[in-house]
């Protein structure tokens, strides 16, 4: 079996063609995803699409049925499933050591006052701040506490000549547990990527995983200490009855996720990211922005 890991170029269709590619990547405008990844499918090219899954849910479904009808794998790449401090955090509510948590906050700040040019600003082609960070904020708070029971969204566009929202603020409601999700793109000093606060202790974690920049820099995800951060960007855990102490990071690995997909393929694995999974942040997503326009909760 041959895997080619492309597509979404210009000569898409000619790659959908070719008898020799059991595989294709679509990493393309967010609003092209669903139209290549159907057509790869009916092609019967397995599939692994770029985040988000697709512009809304019911494109989603035509896809999920698709794939099981041709009997491909199809996959959706939340490769922030595999950053070292989201790998951090899981650990840390695992070890009970936070005791039950109360809340969490994800805050992925940026300050970008320019509107650059790209389909990412124009609301006609999937674009905005929330689709962007949002799928991935959305994505790990579900992977944690599962399915919410209700919402309330504030989405607003902040930087002058902004047709698209540029801050979210995301609640989510778990019984009296709250995962608070948010970002924008006029913070100077970033807050906190991740805040856990429980009835044993607090885990506070400033700073991105250091992956993708190391990727622009021309890293190679196979060099050693690829996924390794700083120790000064460590988490500060914050103990009810003892003394702080920081938490090194576990190592970030994007590379895993196509690893699990040579599994899926070659000895018949589980994909890494199961694309219901996908549909249902997706769902998220939208009924966020009914809840802003509305104003009020929603339940799901």
């Amino acid at each position: 079996m041959e895997l080619v890991a492309e597509a979404g170029s210009a000569d898409a269709a000619d790659l959908i063609a070719r008898g020799d590619i059991d595989l294709l990547v679509v990493a393309a405008p967010n609003h092209a995803h669903f139209a290549l990844a159907e057509a790869a499918l009916s092609a019967g090219k397995h599939v692994v699409v770029d985040k988000p899954f697709t512009v809304t849910t019911a494109e989603a479904d035509v896809l999920l049925a698709l794939a099981a009808a041709r009997q491909r794998m199809l996959t959706v790449f939340q490769n922030r499933r595999w950053d070292g401090d989201f790998l951090t955090v899981r650990a840390m509510i695992e070890s009970g050591r936070l005791g039950e948590i109360l809340l969490f906050e994800a805050h992925w700040d940026r300050f970008r006052p320019a509107i650059k040019p790209g389909w990412r600003e124009r609301p006609s082609e999937g674009g905005g701040l929330f689709v962007d960070l949002g799928a991935h904020l959305v994505d790990q708070a579900l992977v944690l506490f599962g399915r919410p029971e209700a919402l309330s969204a504030d989405l607003v566009r902040q930087r002058q000549q902004a047709e698209v929202d540029d801050y979210f603020d995301l609640i989510l409601h778990y019984g009296r547990m709250r995962a608070r999700l948010s970002a924008s793109t006029l913070v100077t000093a970033p807050r906190p990527r991740f805040a856990l606060y429980g009835t044993e202790g607090a885990l506070v974690k400033h700073g991105l995983d250091p992956q993708e920049a190391r990727l622009r820099d021309g890293g190679d995800v196979l060099d050693p200490g690829f996924g390794i951060e700083d120790e000064a960007d460590y988490a500060l855990f914050t103990p009810a009855d003892g003394p702080a102490e920081r938490i090194a990071t576990v190592p970030g690995c994007y590379r895993t996720f196509y690893e699990e997909v040579a599994e899926a393929l070659l000895r018949g694995g589980p994909p890494p990211v199961d694309p219901r999974s996908a549909r249902n942040g997706l769902l998220v997503l939208e009924l966020a922005r009914e809840s802003a326009r509305e104003g009020k909760r929603l339940t799901l």
